[in-house]
């Protein structure tokens, strides 16, 4: 029984190595039309990379729900999640930053040949998260609050990229996920949310009083609201709304 924890945190581990397969496997297409023009774009499988890291959330919330069910908390599971925290929200959404920003470089002339220098900042992400992840372990004080952005969080409103440019109709917002600036910006964004001591809630339950639970229940009608009308582009509004709610908790509080 003890065991069983620990195994939903491996099932983690696995679907980020699963997310990261997905996200490099199809590669970029490069085609060009009866006019010569070049297309570069990426399959559509890689929004299985997008599920992949949505299922690794699912389970990485349910491995503490099943250690407190059967009182198996332990220090090696502890240890175990921030390790497959690391794969699945760190490295697999920095390979899907990566495959952006090369296709975004591709669509500039001789982008095709441009530097890997261009791309390495998408790896930013994955060290950002393995050090908050490290700081994590060592700062018993966050078990109903954290300081810095969660990477969770992180990693899930990086794997709604995808299914935001495939399934949107909104073509300034296809553009704006083909800039390398708006990625650059996003890289340095979400980086320093996860490193910083920003005051952010636990979606935990102390208890099941409405007093306690309002900010948690404020956002998850954002969410619903959110997904009802604008599809996955509700993702990275729910991921601001949860930053500001949690912040003006701590005002409130303070």
């Amino acid at each position: 029984m003890k065991q069983i924890p620990n195994l939903f945190t491996l099932l983690n581990l696995i679907f980020g190595c699963l997310a990261i397969v997905f996200t490099l496997q199809n590669g970029i297409i490069i085609s060009a039309d009866a006019e010569g023009t070049d297309y570069i774009n990426i399959p559509e499988k890689i929004v299985f990379a997008a599920a992949c890291i949505g299922l690794a959330g699912i389970v990485d919330f349910l491995d503490g729900f099943v250690a407190r069910l059967f009182k198996a908390t332990s220090e090696i599971g502890k240890q175990l999640d921030s390790l497959a925290d690391v794969v699945s929200f760190g490295v697999a959404p920095s390979m899907i930053v990566y495959q952006f920003l090369r296709m975004s470089l591709g669509r500039e002339e001789n982008g095709i040949e441009a530097s890997m220098i261009w791309l390495l900042p998408a790896f930013i992400i994955a060290a950002a998260a393995a050090y908050r992840l490290a700081k994590f372990n060592i700062d018993s004080s966050q078990q109903y609050g954290f300081k810095g952005v969660p990477t969770p969080a992180v990693g899930i409103l990086i794997a709604s990229l995808p299914l935001i440019y495939w399934y949107t109709d909104k073509e300034f917002v296809v553009n704006l996920l083909l800039n390398k600036w708006f990625l650059y910006a996003v890289i340095i964004v979400v980086s320093y949310l996860m490193v910083s001591s920003l005051p952010i809630m636990a979606l935990k339950f102390k208890d099941y009083t409405l007093k306690n639970n309002i900010p948690k229940l404020i956002l998850l009608a954002i969410a619903v609201t959110a997904a009802i009308f604008l599809k996955w582009l509700a993702v990275p509004l729910v991921f601001v709304a949860y930053i500001i709610v949690s912040l003006a908790l701590k005002n409130k509080t303070s």
